[in-house]
């Protein structure tokens, strides 16, 4: 059975080494609020601002890059953090939830692996991902180590680079504590491991395998077992992702409010989610009509009010389905691949919209056209 205690453990890797701070800039902060900082501050953070989240290249500073996604998948996780931390404490954390400081540290936590979720995604977004595997096919030697880069996956290089290569002055990259690196592992696994807890991508380079251990050691799980706050911060990243690019594709002038609404409409007439969603869009939207709006701005704000409703009512669901499941969670009874908005009431609406991403924004010609450019770079 899993326990809060050592899943919210805030030791330090270096810590583990018998070393301990040397600046004294802790003071007053959580050590797991000092790691959303360290991230916040990280060169790799801001690099974000040139990767792709959907549309490579884009000019249009109101369309997203993985530096905007982070940031907003990075408040939807600390929304839920703050939520359970006050709302459902004892239900979650149990009668120690005083002790363990959760107000600070569950939305802090959260927060700091949604910042850091993306870091280790190579530009021109998935497509960036292929070409590194392709060459390495290519290229590359027989060694365990090639075999991570024929399966080269960013969630592997996000730890990676927090762990080894974001050097502050030692080779503890930036020395986070074991909870947040265990909650990072959104795929707690090597690619060649036999025990991938039903999750279809590995988290881990063998290049990282000791760190990994030494984190599952240090906050009582083990390969193939989630830290229950990695359910969280995978919600939070479809939440942001299926409802948002579906307004950056709007914004790209790829479709229009009608479109969506008439898809979502089209495909899942009966779902009470998507019904409520699509009403209260469409009132808001008769409205704003009245106004002297042009087809632009009139699309703009349908789709503001749109990603409004549609993220509030994701967030609630996947709330509700992670504390009426905790227990199941930390008996380590939950389904294999689990995944919290899946079995939500929200699932169709999720779907829904990625099927509305990938036909009218992934797969335009303008960003297939982009994506193979940018495979060539790489």
């Amino acid at each position: 059975m899993l326990e809060w205690k050592r899943l919210l453990n805030p030791v330090r890797r270096k810590e583990l080494r018998g070393s301990t701070e040397s600046m004294n800039t802790g003071v007053g902060r959580q050590e797991i609020e000092r790691d959303y900082d360290r991230i916040l501050f990280a060169t790799p953070t801001r690099r974000l601002a040139n990767k792709t989240q959907v549309f490579p290249l884009e000019e249009n500073i109101a369309i997203r890059n993985r530096l905007t996604h982070s940031h907003e998948v990075s408040n939807l996780a600390r929304s839920i953090g703050v939520r359970i931390a006050f709302d459902h404490a004892e239900q979650v954390f149990g009668d120690e939830h005083e002790s363990l400081n959760v107000k600070r540290n569950a939305p802090a936590l959260l927060a700091a692996v949604g910042l850091a979720h993306d870091l280790g995604n190579p530009p021109f977004g998935h497509q960036g991902e292929v070409a590194i595997r392709e060459w390495f096919s290519d290229n590359g030697k027989d060694t365990e180590e090639h075999d991570d880069f024929l399966h080269f996956d960013g969630n592997a290089q996000t730890f990676r680079l927090l762990t080894r290569l974001q050097v502050l002055n030692d080779d503890f990259g930036l020395n986070l504590t074991v909870a947040t690196l265990a909650a990072l592992m959104k795929y707690p696994s090597l690619h060649d491991s036999k025990d991938k807890g039903g999750f279809k991508k590995f988290g881990i380079f063998e290049s990282e395998r000791c760190i990994a251990e030494e984190v599952w050691k240090n906050t009582g799980l083990r390969e193939g077992t989630r830290h229950p706050f990695a359910y969280i911060m995978e919600a939070c990243d479809d939440i942001a992702y299926s409802v948002i690019d579906a307004e950056d594709t709007v914004k790209k002038g790829y479709a229009s409010f009608y479109d969506l609404m008439d898809f979502l409409e089209s495909n899942s007439p009966d779902d009470d989610a998507i019904g409520e969603t699509v009403k209260k869009s469409r009132k808001k939207n008769a409205e704003f009509k009245k106004e002297l709006l042009s087809s632009r701005e009139l699309n703009d704000i349908s789709m503001l009010m749109f990603r409004i409703k549609a993220i509030s009512m994701m967030v609630v669901a996947a709330t509700d389905v992670f504390v009426s499941n905790i227990d199941r969670i930390m008996n380590e009874n939950i389904p294999e691949g689990f995944e919290l908005i899946d079995n939500s009431c929200c699932n169709n609406l999720c779907n829904h919209l990625k099927q509305f991403d990938r036909r009218y924004g992934f797969d335009n010609s303008e960003v297939l056209k982009l994506e193979l450019e940018g495979n060539n770079y790489i």
